[in-house]
């Protein structure tokens, strides 16, 4: 029995989404003929109450275009220092916008408005133009962390005064939503732009919608055409989209379930240190003693447990579709066993 936790990318269409797949009613999406295209974009821009919506590749791309379409070079980004658009996405801010980043430090991959108030440039040729704010909900390297509604709304204040936009990288929304009971439209109403991710754990084998205004997607769309991202029968992907809309939101909180239980199994041992607040299916924790990242992680893979060392003294463990309650109990009988 493989048990992989290395990351919620890994998960596997379900008999149910490949039937979905397989009986997609397609046509070309750079035509824009593509009727489950459209009808994913459509439903995803409905329940985040903005108008317009575009499917796109990854997630990446996603928030690649978002902050081109933002941005103009020369440009200064705001973010955390650990965000994915700065640390995970390839030097993309810089190699496609042309813009740079103010990376703030923040609490487990989130920041304040005060500090975003404090790093916005003044007006003044020497500096360059703050435009752009990027947050990440649910935090990747903040171990799955969730923002305050209140700390947002207090930065979507900063950006609306200083004429800034606001993004969200929101890989693991759905997640987020799950653990707050925030909505949707919450979101919508708050942020110029939204991007959320399909292929994590939402269990679809690709895929990741970008929201926002007409105005702002029919930018985005021409932006998706340049950084090579026009599908043809993307219908079949996007297929998979709209079932996991139906049917795999409701399931997230499993996920968390899942991730807590395995986190109460490693607080019990000498080699686990300190423990990221679980509150969605992120599990990060440092190990000490005896074991380092690397071998522990090696000696989970004996058993076929597969986890990933983020640093020397760390590892993170994410819970998904495919971990099954029977998986998370043969995992916590080896952690005790450890």
């Amino acid at each position: 029995m493989r048990i992989e936790l290395r990351s919620d990318t890994f998960t596997k269409p379900t008999p149910e989404m490949l039937e979905a797949i397989a009986h997609a009613e397609v046509g070309d999406d750079v035509f824009g003929e593509d009727p489950t295209v459209n009808r994913l974009e459509g439903e995803a821009a409905a329940m985040f109450g903005k108008e317009a919506a575009l499917f796109c590749p990854t997630g990446t791309m996603s928030n690649q275009i978002a902050i081109k379409v933002h941005t103009q070079p020369g440009d200064e980004v705001i973010c955390e220092q650990q965000a994915h658009v700065y640390i995970y996405e390839g030097g993309g801010i810089a190699f496609n916008s042309g813009a740079q980043v103010r990376a703030l430090r923040g609490d487990r991959g989130r920041i304040m408005a005060e500090q975003v108030a404090d790093a916005i440039n003044p007006d003044d040729v020497h500096k360059a133009r703050t435009s752009l704010v990027c947050l990440e909900n649910t935090s990747n390297r903040g171990g799955g962390s969730c923002y305050n509604w209140e700390a947002i709304q207090g930065i979507s204040q900063v950006c609306k005064m200083n004429g800034l936009q606001l993004h969200l990288d929101g890989a693991r929304l759905f997640n987020a939503l799950v653990a707050t009971g925030q909505s949707p439209r919450q979101y919508g109403e708050t942020f110029d732009s939204i991007s959320v991710c399909f292929n994590k754990g939402m269990g679809c084998p690709i895929g990741s919608i970008l929201i926002g205004s007409g105005d702002f997607i029919r930018k985005a769309r021409r932006v998706r055409k340049v950084f090579g991202g026009g599908m043809r029968q993307a219908g079949f992907m996007a297929a998979a989209g709209l079932y996991a809309l139906e049917h795999h939101i409701c399931r997230l909180q499993t996920d968390h379930d899942h991730a807590k239980q395995i986190a109460t199994a490693l607080s019990k041992k000498d080699f686990v240190g300190t423990i990221m607040p679980v509150e969605t299916n992120i599990l990060i924790f440092e190990v000490t003693g005896r074991y380092t990242a690397t071998t522990l992680a090696d000696t989970l893979k004996h058993y076929n447990i597969h986890c990933i060392a983020i640093s020397p003294t760390q590892i993170r463990m994410v819970t998904h579709i495919d971990v099954h309650a029977v998986m998370v109990s043969h995992l916590v009988s080896v952690i005790d066993d450890l």
